[in-house]
């Protein structure tokens, strides 16, 4: 565990994967994956844990990052520009430290996806991953109030920097749709997504994918 100074306190990052972890050479040195975790919930969640494996075994570096207010004990997050900001303090520092000369695909869990992807323009993302996007906030979701939708943000991505959405297919905060740049895949389950194996199955082929472009 590293401790990184932000300009709302101390954020925490749990570096997995590296040198001899994976026993994959070369290339895919070149990426790593910083993952943040949802709004109530910490960086050990299923699918978070489902992503980190697949993530290694292909020999990525992954940074799992808890956000200060979960560090400081507080499970209400705060406001979104506070979250990004703390964020993007997290991704500077990696990048000029542990993971100095990787591109960065960047992504999360719910919360942690919609940090990822309104800030992947000044994280300089090469991708963008999200766990259980809440496309609705759940009131709107329950009424089908789609003036509070939250596509903006998935489209807040560069169209150049591909996303990858993994939903369950009966998440009540919505199915966001593909386009662009972004493919979207659903597995068995709400927002939970609880299956580790299908979690695996999604993410390990784009991934793979995104090695073989910085390969060439």
């Amino acid at each position: 565990m590293i401790d990184i100074a932000t300009p709302h306190g101390p954020a925490r990052v749990r570096l997995e994967g590296g040198p001899g972890e994976s026993g994959v050479e070369g290339g895919a040195r070149r990426l790593a994956l910083v993952l943040g975790h949802g709004a109530g919930g910490g960086v050990s969640s299923t699918d978070l844990r489902a992503t980190t494996e697949a993530a290694v075994a292909l020999g990525f570096v992954v940074a799992l990052v808890e956000q200060p207010y979960r560090v400081a004990g507080r499970r209400s997050p705060p406001a979104a520009g506070q979250l990004d900001t703390s964020w993007l303090a997290v991704i500077d520092a990696l990048a000029a430290g542990p993971l100095a000369g990787c591109g960065l695909v960047v992504g999360g869990r719910s919360s942690g996806a919609r940090v990822a992807c309104r800030t992947a323009a000044l994280a300089q993302a090469v991708g963008v991953l999200c766990l259980a996007f809440p496309l609705l906030p759940p009131g709107a979701a329950r009424a089908g109030d789609v003036s509070k939708s939250r596509l903006g943000e998935l489209e807040a991505v560069p169209s150049y920097v591909p996303v990858l959405v993994v939903q369950g297919a009966r998440d009540p905060f919505g199915m966001p749709p593909p386009g662009g740049n972004r493919s979207v895949v659903q597995i068995a389950g709400t927002h939970t997504l609880s299956s580790s194996q299908a979690v695996r199955a999604a993410v390990s082929p784009w991934l793979a994918v995104l090695l073989a472009v910085a390969d060439r």
